[in-house]
C-alpha cells in the first residue's frame, strides 16, 4: 500500500468514496448538502491536499489536510495543521489504513514547521476516535461545535515535539 498525494484522475473515485462511506455508515442521508462537498473533490485539491492510500490502481482511502490558509480550515491554529473526511473503504478497513492516513497529516504538519494538528469528528464517529487517541490526540472540547443543528463535532488535537 502507498500513501500519497491523489492524481487528477483519481479525484472522482475519492469523491464517490467519500460520500460512500459517510452515507453507508449511516454518518450522513444521501440528500444531505455535505455530501455535496465531499463528492467535488476537484475543488478540495485546489483548496487543500488530497492525501490517499492506493494498493494495485485502487484508492482505498483518503483524507483532506487543510494546511494554514486553505479555505477547508475549520478549528486550526495558525501553528497547526488540520485534517477532515477521513474515509476507508469499508472492504479495505481492519489493515491500518485510517490510521497510516492520519499519521500522513502528523507527518505533513511536521514538515510544514507546525507545532500541532487539530480536526474535528461526528461525534458519533467512536472508530475514528480510538484511532486518533491511540496516536495521541487528545480531546479538546474547548473546540468542540456544531455546523447545523443535531450535528456535534468534537475536537481533537495533537501537539508536535
Amino acid at each position: 500500500m502507498e500513501i500519497r498525494r491523489a492524481l487528477p484522475e483519481e479525484l472522482e473515485e475519492v469523491g464517490r468514496l467519500t460520500a460512500e462511506v459517510y452515507v453507508s455508515d449511516g454518518y450522513l442521508a444521501e440528500g444531505d448538502g455535505y455530501v455535496i462537498e465531499l463528492v467535488d473533490t476537484s475543488r478540495r485539491a485546489r483548496d487543500a491536499e488530497i492525501w490517499v492510500a492506493v494498493e494495485g490502481g485502487q484508492v482505498l482511502g483518503s483524507v483532506t489536510f487543510a494546511p494554514v490558509g486553505s479555505a477547508y480550515r475549520e478549528i486550526g491554529r495558525d501553528d497547526e495543521g488540520e485534517f477532515r473526511m477521513l474515509a476507508v473503504s469499508p472492504a479495505a478497513r481492519g489493515r491500518g489504513i485510517g490510521r497510516a492516513l492520519v499519521e500522513r497529516c502528523v507527518q505533513r504538519s511536521r514538515e510544514l514547521g507546525y507545532a500541532g494538528v487539530r480536526m474535528s469528528s461526528m461525534d458519533v464517529m467512536t472508530s475514528a476516535h480510538r484511532i486518533y487517541e491511540r496516536l495521541g490526540f487528545t480531546r479538546a472540547p474547548e473546540d468542540d461545535w456544531s455546523p447545523e443543528p443535531g450535528v456535534t463535532l468534537l475536537a481533537y488535537a495533537a501537539r508536535l515535539t
